[in-house]
């Protein structure tokens, strides 16, 4: 799915009123009627539901919802309409026609003074302030009522985007001029501010409505971002022939563990052979033998000279894919062993966990990685690698820069985990849940991509693969175990229920 700017979807509507010869009215009244079935189903109408519509269009789609509420029985609706300069838009000044025809109606329209109602946590609030056409933050009068909605303790559920939340980018924005929705209903595409950790507070859960926008237009309009859903990644799961064997589905090696961290080990291997790889070799610690051997018997085990570390990572045979990282630590034997593999690796690689804190204690290393690597860094990794930065929003930006500059793929791990690709485009993740928080997740990740490149997929698809389907497996145990009672463990057990619901849709 898509993720456009504010500007594309103001043409998007433009192309879907010229193609299928509507004025702007009649799709401004799709998407209210899209809005007001959403909250018919969640409240009964006696509920009390105070509307507020700013001038723009934004405030046309919460006056139509107010008059199609009222056409459903509910009585209980108050309508305030913002029109302090005196100018509404075209659409808002038909919806407020349409409106004020109702008898008995409890409408008001502030031009001046302006006596807010008395607000309360028994109520909701549908805010239809200010949507993804807002040019400038929210100031004054404006953000005085912002802040008295966010204190009322009332539901909020906000049109298209909550008040004074921008599109795209808000990281010099104060967020508490901004209404804070518990509920965001948006049209067709979610927006780029939704996929930031700082504006969550703000938009509280976030719903796509689909309003019919132009299929063709949506096609050919041209975006950095995107949003990975099962259709996106279904198309890129290679089929298995019946007459195929196991090294038809790869090889990969792995350098993984060390005295104290086998765990990472074990977890990394079980990630890339139930993704799919037909073989796995774990090089690890010569501590770690009896325990990988024990904990995932279908891998192959090859012992460092060394007892405790990894201190040698010569890639001895052609591997379809070699991962580093989890659990190996950050000894100065260790970093040796990491710079000369990665001057002599043939491979494909993607390097995870202390592969990344091996390199920021030596940040040389990063102009030895070969083209295509896939690192995987969370947010901490991420900064000791390139720099400390202030907001997901600035991460995100420097991780464009650097998978250009470096022509790496970079994981950007988190709620939607962003893989960024050479060519700047960003794809965003839609699935996992708070569960997967937990300690060895990322190692079983980093199997999961493993083992996808291993078979052949090119690493920028093994990556948006691999972090989908870990996502999906973990939403699989949040479902049979709730998300405070998993483990990594149980994500990686449900990585083949994964790849076969994508495969098989229910």
């Amino acid at each position: 799915m898509k993720i456009f700017t504010g500007a594309q979807l103001h043409e998007i509507d433009r192309a879907t009123c010229e193609s299928q010869q509507i004025d702007s009215v009649e799709l401004m009244e799709r998407a209210a009627n899209a809005v007001s079935c959403e909250v018919i189903s969640r409240f009964l109408p006696s509920q009390r539901i105070v509307v507020l519509a700013g001038p723009g269009n934004n405030g046309g789609d919460a006056l139509a919802v107010a008059r199609q509420l009222i056409e459903q029985g509910y009585r209980r609706i108050e309508v305030f309409l913002f029109n302090i300069r005196n100018h509404l838009s075209y659409d808002n000044e038909q919806q407020k026609n349409r409106l004020i025809t109702i008898e008995g109606v409890d409408f008001t329209e502030v031009t001046t003074q302006f006596n807010p109602p008395f607000l309360c946590a028994q109520d909701v609030i549908i805010d239809g302030l200010f949507g993804s056409g807002l040019k400038k933050p929210m100031a004054g009068g404006f953000a005085m009522l912002a802040r008295l909605i966010n204190e009322s303790g009332a539901f909020v559920i906000s049109i298209d985007s909550p008040s004074g939340l921008f599109s795209e980018w808000n990281a010099e924005y104060n967020r508490r001029d901004m209404v804070h929705a518990n509920l965001t209903l948006t049209f067709q595409q979610p927006r780029l501010s939704f996929m930031f950790e700082d504006n969550a507070d703000v938009i509280g859960e976030w719903k796509v409505l689909d309003i019919d926008l132009d299929e063709q237009k949506m096609k050919e309009t041209p975006t950095d971002y995107m949003l990975v859903e099962a259709r996106s990644v279904r198309p890129l799961l290679h089929k298995r022939r019946p007459f195929s064997h196991k090294r038809d589905y790869g090889s990969a090696l792995l350098f993984a563990g060390s005295m104290g961290m086998m765990g990472a080990a074990v977890l990394a291997a079980r990630g890339c052979l139930k993704s799919g790889a037909g073989l796995a070799t774990v090089h690890s610690a010569m501590v770690g033998c009896q325990i990988v051997q024990t904990a995932v018997p279908e891998a192959m085990f090859e012992p460092d000279r060394n007892e405790r570390i990894i201190s040698d990572m010569t890639v001895h045979h052609k591997h379809g894919a070699v991962a580093a990282g989890p659990g190996i630590g950050t000894n100065d034997q260790t970093i040796d062993a990491l710079e000369a593999m990665l001057k002599n690796i043939k491979s494909p690689l993607i390097l995870d966990a202390d592969a990344l804190n091996c390199i920021s204690k030596r940040p040389a290393l990063l102009s030895l990685l070969p083209l295509g690597t896939v690192i995987t860094p969370h947010a901490g990794e991420f900064d000791r690698l390139f720099g400390e930065h202030r907001t997901p929003e600035e991460r995100l930006k420097k991780g464009i820069e650097m998978a250009k500059y470096y022509n790496i793929i970079i994981v950007l791990k988190g709620h939607h985990t962003a893989v960024i690709r050479p060519t700047g485009r960003v794809y965003f993740n839609s699935t996992g849940n708070p569960g997967m928080a937990t300690a060895g997740s990322g190692d079983v990740l980093t199997g999961v991509i493993t083992g996808f490149m291993a078979q052949g997929y090119r690493p920028e698809h093994a990556a948006t693969l691999g972090v989908y389907v870990h996502g999906l497996a973990g939403d699989i145990a949040a479902e049979e175990l709730g998300e405070y009672g998993m483990t990594a463990g149980d994500i990686a057990d449900r990585l083949g229920r994964a790849i076969h619901r994508i495969i098989n849709p229910e």
